[in-house]
């Protein structure tokens, strides 16, 4: 039975109402729904040589058939004693024995006993004779002649001797179920003499991504298409976590080939995961389908999860099915959170050991009261700690998730996290480095070509897209090392310096010239000055612009030439430069304002209007740290300047 209840709504113009989410699980009960139609249950095993059986996790405890060493051995090479021989022994006075006739190595069982005042050359993992309880290193004795030594250190019983079982003893359990086999469980078993294993057998996941939209990577991008994302990310996601993963392929939104496609996969699979078709809209088909596939069917369908929320979690007839969201980030957090614990308790492995840290966040992140909201977070070192730098990027974004270190959770109950706050960040690894270099501030593609040196080198560079304005406010709060920033001053004409602050200096980067692009054909523009261009715009009510976010340099600039006018497209606001272009080459609108280089990579018309200066805000407590001075030298380098030059941009 559907965990949820939907409701029609009045659709104008389409063959079918929308549903709505009405009953929202939180992520706890859905969870809870989802395991309990799924176990208890017996997993898959079966037995395989060693060999074979690395990276899975054992079915059953392996008990150790055999002592490991199995004698008595020495750990050095010397003489195998009897330790009462030596009790008298000192640097003053020697103790004499007698060699026995053999000389013990490894594979080489005693013949002879060593008895009262003799002793019996040996090699180190050679066998004890019978009658010795020590080994006495051969650097501690003295030829005496034919046949006899000279002792000078007593020896204790035991001495550079490992007993039989010592490492492993017989009937011990050696490995635990569910331990995944690796390089060193496969030594240990090797050691015990145990050749085969039972394993869990991976469970066998099928991933299908779904939409209209999609494209596969390699193929041409006709369109309105996007990249298929999903379905190469989750199938590696579930490799990594004890699933074996077919990618079964990209389809459309067609009710009848995805309930053939979908109802053939979870016929033939252990598995079946999904993403996009799980929202409510009138296009989305896919838990309609799951729907019908099998009892108990769908357990939950919306999570109070943000971003999460389309997610929906079915069983059909004993077999998961997934449907995750479309939106990357969404459909990647979902997939890590709830859907990694179930499967890797299928493929028989522990559950997954989330490390966590502390750290503070700089800036307020507001929330929507209701859902717990899971934001990713990258991480860098303040000066008191940690700082976790929420990604600007929505769910649809796949690099917020590649790119961040962690996650921080905000209670479904608050309707922000306040600046400053004190948060726990969860890993997406174990381990976590904090960059060699921080630059937090204004984007610019001319920074690549600057840290490429440093990453060669191997340092790692942390670049956050802020704005200048968010720039200088971390480099005065101590977040980062370097804010590029590009800010003109309108009382004094001038970039960048009126607005620093004790604490911080002027490090000269690159001018790049600023201006209004506008698609070659369009006639309105050809011929203007960028005032004379603007101008005529705003007497054209069909002509839309693209704007800039609020705290970059740029906005400073349109603002100046629109003297206080808001035209149609002014509070479309996006954070880049290649957002802009991107809008104008796709006739979403007429004219924006961007740096040359970008407008040339998109084949657009460029009129110049300003050379602004891309400089950088140095945080002088930090100047003499290796990673700055690497990326200054880079930053005054001929080769990097020369590469500068040819991206179009003038070094300062």
């Amino acid at each position: 039975m559907s965990a949820e209840t939907t409701q029609p709504r009045a659709a104008s113009g389409h063959a079918a109402a929308q549903e709505q989410f009405l009953t929202i699980l939180s992520r706890e009960e859905a969870m809870a729904r989802f395991e309990a139609a799924l176990f208890p249950r017996a997993l898959a095993s079966e037995e395989r040589v060693l060999g074979a059986a690395l990276g899975l996790a054992l079915a059953t405890d392996v008990t150790a058939a055999v002592d490991v060493p199995p004698f008595d051995r020495s750990n050095v090479d010397g003489f195998a004693v009897r330790s009462a021989d030596l009790a008298s022994a000192s640097e003053a006075l020697a103790v004499r024995l007698s060699l026995n006739g053999e000389t013990i190595a490894c594979g080489t069982a005693p013949k002879l006993s060593v008895t009262q005042g003799t002793a019996t050359p040996i090699a180190t993992g050679g066998p004890l004779p019978r009658g010795a309880d020590a080994v006495v290193m051969v650097e501690h004795s003295e030829p005496a002649g034919d046949g006899a030594i000279d002792v000078r250190r007593a020896a204790t019983p035991g001495q550079f001797v490992s007993y039989a079982g010592s490492d492993i003893a017989r009937g011990e359990a050696l490995l635990r179920a569910g331990t995944v086999i690796g390089s060193r469980e496969i030594g240990m078993l090797a050691a015990s003499g145990i050749a085969r294993v039972r394993v869990v057998v991976k469970p066998r996941v099928a991933v299908i991504s779904t939409g209209d939209e999609l494209v596969q990577p390699g193929e041409a991008l006709r369109p309105a298409a996007i990249y298929d994302t999903n379905g190469a990310i989750v199938t590696a996601a579930i490799a990594e976590n004890g699933g074996d993963a077919s990618f079964l392929g990209a389809f459309a939104d067609d009710e009848a080939t995805l309930e053939r496609v979908i109802r053939d996969a979870v016929d033939k699979f252990d598995m079946v995961v999904m993403s996009g078709g799980t929202s409510k809209g009138e296009g989305d088909v896919c838990h309609r389908i799951v729907a019908r596939l099998g009892r108990p069917g769908i357990v939950a369908h919306g999570v109070a999860l943000k971003p999460g929320k389309p997610l929906c979690l079915a069983v059909c007839d004993g077999k998961p099915v997934i449907i995750l969201p479309g939106f990357p980030t969404s459909a990647m957090f979902t997939f890590h959170d709830m859907i990694v614990p179930v499967l890797r308790r299928l493929a028989g492995l522990p559950p997954r050991a989330d490390a966590h840290v502390a750290a503070k966040v700089p800036v307020r992140i507001a929330s929507e009261p209701g859902r717990a909201e899971f934001v990713m977070a990258s991480l860098v070192e303040g000066d008191e700690g940690l700082i976790a730098y929420p990604s600007a990027k929505g769910s649809g974004a796949i690099t917020s998730f590649a790119q961040a270190d962690g996650f921080l959770r905000i209670d479904a109950l608050a309707d922000q996290m306040p600046a400053g706050s004190e948060t726990q960040v969860t890993l997406f690894t174990p381990h976590v480095r904090a960059p060699d270099l921080v630059i937090v501030g204004s984007h610019c593609t001319g920074l690549d070509i600057v840290t490429g040196d440093l990453a060669r080198d191997g340092l790692s560079v942390r670049a956050i897209a802020v704005g200048s304005l968010g720039g200088l406010a971390a480099a005065r709060r101590g977040e980062c090392d370097l804010a590029p920033i590009h800010l003109l001053d309108e009382a004094s004409g001038t970039y960048n310096a009126p607005y620093l602050v004790d604490g911080l200096e002027l490090v000269p980067g690159w001018r790049r010239m600023q201006g209004i692009v506008f698609r070659k054909s369009d006639a309105r523009f050809e011929g203007l000055g960028a005032e004379e261009a603007v101008q005529a715009a705003l007497t054209i009510p069909s002509c839309l612009m693209v704007n800039r976010n609020q705290g970059a340099g740029t906005r400073i600039l349109i603002d100046r030439l629109l003297g206080g006018a808001r035209p149609d497209g002014y509070w479309n606001q996006p954070r880049s430069h290649n957002a802009v272009a991107a809008a104008v080459a796709q006739h979403r609108a007429d004219w924006g304002m961007t740096i040359a280089p970008v407008a040339d990579a998109n084949g657009l018309g460029f009129i110049p209007f300003a050379e602004e200066h891309y400089d950088f805000a140095l945080v002088s407590a930090r100047r003499a740290r290796p990673a700055v001075e690497a990326f200054l030298a880079a930053l005054q380098s001929k080769e990097n300047r020369k590469a500068l030059e040819q991206a179009g941009f003038r070094p300062a």
